[in-house]
Protein backbone atom coordinates (compact mmCIF):
# COMPACT_ATOMS: atom_id res chain seq x y z
CA UNK A 1 0.00 0.00 0.00
CA UNK A 2 1.35 3.60 -0.81
CA UNK A 3 0.57 6.95 1.53
CA UNK A 4 0.62 10.28 1.11
CA UNK A 5 4.33 11.71 1.46
CA UNK A 6 3.77 15.50 2.83
CA UNK A 7 6.86 16.24 0.22
CA UNK A 8 7.00 18.03 -2.65
CA UNK A 9 9.53 19.97 -4.12
CA UNK A 10 9.86 22.84 -2.12
CA UNK A 11 10.06 20.55 0.91
CA UNK A 12 12.86 18.69 2.15
CA UNK A 13 13.52 15.21 4.63
CA UNK A 14 16.05 13.79 6.34
CA UNK A 15 17.59 10.38 4.96
CA UNK A 16 16.17 6.99 6.25
CA UNK A 17 18.06 4.37 8.08
CA UNK A 18 16.98 1.36 10.15
CA UNK A 19 16.46 -2.50 10.50
CA UNK A 20 15.33 -4.85 8.05
CA UNK A 21 15.48 -7.88 6.19
CA UNK A 22 17.71 -6.41 3.62
CA UNK A 23 20.43 -4.95 6.60
CA UNK A 24 21.83 -8.48 7.48
CA UNK A 25 23.73 -10.63 4.58
CA UNK A 26 22.84 -13.48 5.82
CA UNK A 27 19.24 -12.83 5.47
CA UNK A 28 19.62 -11.20 2.06
CA UNK A 29 21.16 -14.47 0.94
CA UNK A 30 18.45 -16.60 2.42
CA UNK A 31 15.80 -14.39 0.15
CA UNK A 32 17.61 -14.61 -2.70
CA UNK A 33 17.61 -18.28 -2.54
CA UNK A 34 13.97 -18.55 -1.70
CA UNK A 35 12.82 -16.76 -4.66
CA UNK A 36 15.50 -18.67 -6.40
CA UNK A 37 13.89 -22.01 -5.55
CA UNK A 38 10.58 -20.37 -6.35
CA UNK A 39 11.35 -19.40 -9.38
CA UNK A 40 12.91 -22.53 -10.64
CA UNK A 41 10.20 -24.29 -9.45
CA UNK A 42 8.21 -22.62 -12.00
CA UNK A 43 10.60 -22.98 -14.39
CA UNK A 44 11.07 -19.50 -14.89
CA UNK A 45 14.67 -17.41 -15.06
CA UNK A 46 13.09 -14.11 -14.65
CA UNK A 47 10.03 -12.30 -12.98
CA UNK A 48 8.68 -9.39 -13.70
CA UNK A 49 7.18 -6.82 -11.17
CA UNK A 50 5.08 -4.04 -12.21
CA UNK A 51 4.30 -2.27 -8.28
CA UNK A 52 7.08 -1.63 -7.04
CA UNK A 53 8.45 1.80 -5.43
CA UNK A 54 11.29 4.42 -6.69
CA UNK A 55 11.39 7.94 -5.74
CA UNK A 56 13.01 10.65 -4.91
CA UNK A 57 14.77 10.32 -1.62
CA UNK A 58 13.73 13.46 0.61
CA UNK A 59 9.80 11.50 -0.88
CA UNK A 60 10.48 8.00 0.17
CA UNK A 61 12.32 8.96 3.39
CA UNK A 62 8.98 11.14 4.13
CA UNK A 63 7.10 7.83 2.94
CA UNK A 64 9.01 5.92 5.25
CA UNK A 65 8.46 8.14 7.87
CA UNK A 66 4.62 7.91 7.31
CA UNK A 67 4.93 4.00 8.05
CA UNK A 68 7.01 4.09 10.94
CA UNK A 69 4.96 6.55 12.49
CA UNK A 70 1.84 4.30 11.59
CA UNK A 71 -0.08 7.40 10.10
CA UNK A 72 -3.65 7.03 9.66
CA UNK A 73 -3.52 5.28 6.09
CA UNK A 74 -2.07 2.61 7.49
CA UNK A 75 -2.90 2.28 11.01
CA UNK A 76 -0.86 -0.34 12.44
CA UNK A 77 2.80 -1.28 12.89
CA UNK A 78 4.38 -2.07 8.88
CA UNK A 79 8.44 -2.39 9.68
CA UNK A 80 9.63 -1.39 6.13
CA UNK A 81 11.39 -4.88 5.13
CA UNK A 82 13.94 -3.51 2.44
CA UNK A 83 14.86 -0.40 3.44
CA UNK A 84 18.58 1.56 2.70
CA UNK A 85 20.08 3.20 -0.17
CA UNK A 86 18.50 3.07 -4.25
CA UNK A 87 21.59 1.09 -5.30
CA UNK A 88 21.20 -1.60 -2.99
CA UNK A 89 17.63 -1.75 -3.11
CA UNK A 90 18.51 -1.95 -7.15
CA UNK A 91 20.76 -4.83 -6.32
CA UNK A 92 18.47 -6.65 -3.96
CA UNK A 93 15.39 -6.29 -6.65
CA UNK A 94 17.92 -7.52 -9.47
CA UNK A 95 19.14 -10.34 -6.99
CA UNK A 96 15.27 -11.81 -6.83
CA UNK A 97 16.09 -12.32 -10.64
CA UNK A 98 13.23 -9.62 -11.62
CA UNK A 99 14.28 -8.30 -15.10
CA UNK A 100 11.87 -5.45 -15.00
CA UNK A 101 10.11 -3.16 -12.62
CA UNK A 102 8.41 0.06 -12.36
CA UNK A 103 9.25 3.13 -10.21
CA UNK A 104 5.28 3.81 -9.28
CA UNK A 105 5.46 7.56 -7.87
CA UNK A 106 2.20 9.81 -7.02
CA UNK A 107 1.35 12.91 -5.84
CA UNK A 108 -0.87 14.28 -3.09
CA UNK A 109 -1.65 18.25 -4.43
CA UNK A 110 -0.78 19.84 -7.32
CA UNK A 111 1.99 21.11 -8.87
CA UNK A 112 4.12 17.41 -8.01
CA UNK A 113 3.08 15.52 -10.87
CA UNK A 114 5.88 17.11 -13.73
CA UNK A 115 8.55 17.30 -10.77
CA UNK A 116 8.18 13.67 -10.12
CA UNK A 117 7.57 12.94 -13.87
CA UNK A 118 11.03 14.66 -14.26
CA UNK A 119 12.71 12.63 -11.64
CA UNK A 120 11.64 9.32 -13.23
CA UNK A 121 12.81 10.02 -16.51
CA UNK A 122 16.05 10.43 -15.27
CA UNK A 123 15.61 7.23 -13.17
CA UNK A 124 14.49 5.04 -16.67
CA UNK A 125 17.33 6.14 -18.32
CA UNK A 126 19.74 5.44 -15.91
CA UNK A 127 18.30 2.13 -14.87
CA UNK A 128 17.53 0.19 -18.16
CA UNK A 129 15.59 -2.42 -16.40
CA UNK A 130 12.55 0.66 -14.93
CA UNK A 131 9.66 0.67 -17.20
CA UNK A 132 9.77 4.19 -17.68
CA UNK A 133 7.12 5.31 -15.13
CA UNK A 134 5.35 8.43 -14.76
CA UNK A 135 2.09 9.85 -12.80
CA UNK A 136 0.00 12.70 -13.08
CA UNK A 137 -3.51 14.67 -10.73
CA UNK A 138 -6.39 16.66 -11.76
CA UNK A 139 -5.12 20.22 -12.24
CA UNK A 140 -5.05 22.09 -15.41
CA UNK A 141 -1.57 20.96 -16.72
CA UNK A 142 -2.60 17.34 -16.05
CA UNK A 143 -2.74 16.64 -20.02
CA UNK A 144 0.28 18.52 -21.08
CA UNK A 145 2.00 16.62 -18.05
CA UNK A 146 0.90 13.46 -19.56
CA UNK A 147 1.59 14.35 -23.21
CA UNK A 148 5.72 15.60 -21.67
CA UNK A 149 5.57 11.77 -19.65
CA UNK A 150 4.52 10.12 -23.09
CA UNK A 151 6.64 12.01 -24.88
CA UNK A 152 10.24 11.44 -22.89
CA UNK A 153 9.13 7.35 -22.84
CA UNK A 154 6.50 6.96 -20.01
CA UNK A 155 5.54 2.98 -20.40
CA UNK A 156 3.36 2.81 -17.86
CA UNK A 157 1.64 5.40 -15.41
CA UNK A 158 0.44 5.36 -11.72
CA UNK A 159 -2.82 7.13 -10.48
CA UNK A 160 -3.40 6.48 -6.70
CA UNK A 161 -7.28 7.72 -5.84
CA UNK A 162 -6.76 7.71 -2.10
CA UNK A 163 -3.68 9.40 -1.61
CA UNK A 164 -4.42 11.60 -3.93
CA UNK A 165 -7.84 11.72 -2.55
CA UNK A 166 -9.61 13.03 -5.64
CA UNK A 167 -12.33 11.74 -8.16
CA UNK A 168 -10.74 9.74 -11.27
CA UNK A 169 -13.73 11.03 -13.01
CA UNK A 170 -12.75 14.76 -12.62
CA UNK A 171 -13.06 16.76 -15.67
CA UNK A 172 -9.65 17.77 -15.71
CA UNK A 173 -8.68 14.14 -16.58
CA UNK A 174 -10.96 13.63 -19.25
CA UNK A 175 -8.09 14.34 -21.58
CA UNK A 176 -5.54 12.23 -20.09
CA UNK A 177 -7.93 9.01 -19.72
CA UNK A 178 -8.57 9.95 -23.40
CA UNK A 179 -4.78 10.07 -24.29
CA UNK A 180 -3.87 6.89 -21.96
CA UNK A 181 -6.74 5.06 -23.30
CA UNK A 182 -5.77 5.97 -27.26
CA UNK A 183 -1.80 5.12 -26.70
CA UNK A 184 -2.85 1.91 -24.67
CA UNK A 185 -0.46 2.64 -21.88
CA UNK A 186 -1.57 0.86 -18.44
CA UNK A 187 -1.97 3.02 -15.49
CA UNK A 188 -1.31 0.98 -12.32
CA UNK A 189 -4.52 2.74 -10.47
CA UNK A 190 -4.81 2.14 -6.40
CA UNK A 191 -8.28 2.67 -6.57
CA UNK A 192 -9.98 -0.27 -4.11
CA UNK A 193 -10.76 0.82 -0.07
CA UNK A 194 -7.67 -0.80 1.78
CA UNK A 195 -6.21 -0.26 3.78
CA UNK A 196 -8.27 2.27 5.12
CA UNK A 197 -11.49 3.76 2.72
CA UNK A 198 -11.30 7.17 1.01
CA UNK A 199 -13.68 9.43 0.08
CA UNK A 200 -13.33 8.35 -3.84
CA UNK A 201 -12.48 4.40 -3.62
CA UNK A 202 -14.11 1.68 -4.17
CA UNK A 203 -15.51 0.02 -7.32
CA UNK A 204 -18.11 2.50 -7.94
CA UNK A 205 -15.90 5.75 -9.56
CA UNK A 206 -13.73 3.35 -11.46
CA UNK A 207 -16.99 1.66 -13.25
CA UNK A 208 -17.92 5.32 -14.22
CA UNK A 209 -14.67 5.84 -15.80
CA UNK A 210 -14.65 2.69 -17.84
CA UNK A 211 -17.73 3.31 -19.05
CA UNK A 212 -16.87 6.46 -20.28
CA UNK A 213 -13.45 4.80 -21.70
CA UNK A 214 -13.86 1.27 -21.88
CA UNK A 215 -10.75 0.85 -23.82
CA UNK A 216 -8.46 1.56 -20.85
CA UNK A 217 -5.55 -0.58 -20.00
CA UNK A 218 -6.32 -0.23 -16.35
CA UNK A 219 -4.35 -2.01 -13.69
CA UNK A 220 -6.22 -2.39 -10.48
CA UNK A 221 -3.24 -2.46 -7.41
CA UNK A 222 -3.81 -4.82 -4.67
CA UNK A 223 -6.14 -7.30 -6.74
CA UNK A 224 -8.87 -3.95 -5.84
CA UNK A 225 -8.29 -5.02 -1.87
CA UNK A 226 -10.79 -5.40 0.14
CA UNK A 227 -13.27 -5.19 -2.49
CA UNK A 228 -11.62 -7.95 -4.40
CA UNK A 229 -15.33 -9.71 -6.20
CA UNK A 230 -16.43 -6.03 -7.34
CA UNK A 231 -13.29 -5.70 -9.22
CA UNK A 232 -13.03 -9.05 -10.27
CA UNK A 233 -16.39 -8.47 -12.11
CA UNK A 234 -14.77 -5.03 -13.85
CA UNK A 235 -12.13 -7.46 -15.11
CA UNK A 236 -14.69 -9.82 -16.16
CA UNK A 237 -16.68 -6.87 -18.65
CA UNK A 238 -13.76 -5.10 -19.49
CA UNK A 239 -10.99 -6.53 -21.31
CA UNK A 240 -8.28 -4.12 -20.74
CA UNK A 241 -8.71 -4.51 -17.15
CA UNK A 242 -6.12 -6.35 -15.42
CA UNK A 243 -5.24 -7.11 -11.89
CA UNK A 244 -2.03 -6.69 -9.81
CA UNK A 245 -1.19 -9.15 -7.03
CA UNK A 246 -0.04 -6.29 -4.67
CA UNK A 247 -0.02 -7.87 -1.20
CA UNK A 248 -2.62 -10.13 -1.80
CA UNK A 249 -2.90 -13.61 0.36
CA UNK A 250 0.41 -12.62 2.34
CA UNK A 251 -1.13 -13.09 6.58
CA UNK A 252 -0.53 -9.03 7.16
CA UNK A 253 -3.29 -8.35 4.37
CA UNK A 254 -5.21 -11.38 4.81
CA UNK A 255 -5.55 -10.89 8.85
CA UNK A 256 -7.77 -7.48 7.85
CA UNK A 257 -8.79 -8.13 4.15
CA UNK A 258 -8.90 -11.56 3.38
CA UNK A 259 -9.68 -12.52 -0.01
CA UNK A 260 -12.64 -14.32 -0.54
CA UNK A 261 -11.92 -18.58 -1.41
CA UNK A 262 -14.99 -18.97 -3.22
CA UNK A 263 -13.28 -16.16 -5.46
CA UNK A 264 -10.41 -18.08 -6.72
CA UNK A 265 -11.78 -19.87 -9.92
CA UNK A 266 -12.63 -16.27 -10.97
CA UNK A 267 -8.98 -15.38 -10.58
CA UNK A 268 -7.75 -18.39 -12.24
CA UNK A 269 -10.04 -17.59 -14.75
CA UNK A 270 -8.93 -14.19 -15.44
CA UNK A 271 -5.07 -16.06 -15.41
CA UNK A 272 -3.39 -14.02 -18.78
CA UNK A 273 -4.73 -10.34 -16.69
CA UNK A 274 -2.73 -10.79 -13.49
CA UNK A 275 0.47 -9.25 -12.92
CA UNK A 276 2.53 -9.80 -9.94
CA UNK A 277 3.31 -6.52 -7.71
CA UNK A 278 4.61 -6.88 -4.38
CA UNK A 279 5.02 -3.16 -3.38
CA UNK A 280 8.75 -3.30 -2.99
CA UNK A 281 10.58 -2.27 -0.77
CA UNK A 282 7.80 -0.93 1.78
CA UNK A 283 6.89 -4.19 2.38
CA UNK A 284 6.78 -5.41 6.25
CA UNK A 285 7.78 -8.98 5.46
CA UNK A 286 10.13 -10.63 2.27
CA UNK A 287 9.76 -10.74 -0.96
CA UNK A 288 9.82 -14.57 -1.19
CA UNK A 289 6.83 -14.43 1.22
CA UNK A 290 5.12 -12.45 -1.33
CA UNK A 291 5.75 -15.34 -3.47
CA UNK A 292 4.93 -18.10 -1.48
CA UNK A 293 1.35 -16.21 -0.84
CA UNK A 294 0.19 -16.63 -4.36
CA UNK A 295 1.61 -20.15 -4.28
CA UNK A 296 -0.28 -21.26 -1.38
CA UNK A 297 -3.29 -20.25 -3.45
CA UNK A 298 -3.42 -23.43 -4.90
CA UNK A 299 -3.97 -21.54 -8.46
CA UNK A 300 -0.86 -24.28 -10.17
CA UNK A 301 1.55 -23.66 -11.55
CA UNK A 302 0.64 -22.21 -15.26
CA UNK A 303 -1.20 -19.44 -13.56
CA UNK A 304 1.83 -18.78 -11.19
CA UNK A 305 4.21 -18.20 -14.53
CA UNK A 306 1.45 -16.45 -16.31
CA UNK A 307 1.04 -14.02 -12.94
CA UNK A 308 4.94 -13.71 -12.56
CA UNK A 309 6.30 -13.20 -15.62
CA UNK A 310 4.62 -13.88 -18.94
CA UNK A 311 1.45 -11.48 -18.65
CA UNK A 312 3.48 -8.19 -18.18
CA UNK A 313 6.46 -9.64 -20.49
CA UNK A 314 3.84 -9.70 -23.29
CA UNK A 315 1.89 -6.43 -21.90
CA UNK A 316 5.25 -4.75 -22.22
CA UNK A 317 6.79 -6.45 -25.34
CA UNK A 318 10.11 -7.62 -23.03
Amino acid sequence: MSVETGTGPDTEAGGATGAGAGTDADARAADRQEVAAFRRSLGLDRLVDVHTHFMPERVLAKVWAYFDAAGPLVGRHWPIAYRGEERQRLEMLRGFGVRAFTSLLYPHKPGMARWLNEWAADFAARTPDCLHTATFFPEPSALADVRRALDQGARVFKCHVQVGGFDPNDPLLDGVWRLLADEGVPVVTHCGSGPVPGVHTGPAPIAALLGRHPRLRLVVAHLGMPEYEDFLGLAERHPGVMLDTTMAFTPFAESEAPFPRAALPRLAALQDRVLLGTDYPNIPYTYASALHALRDTGLGVPWLRAVCHDNAARLFSL
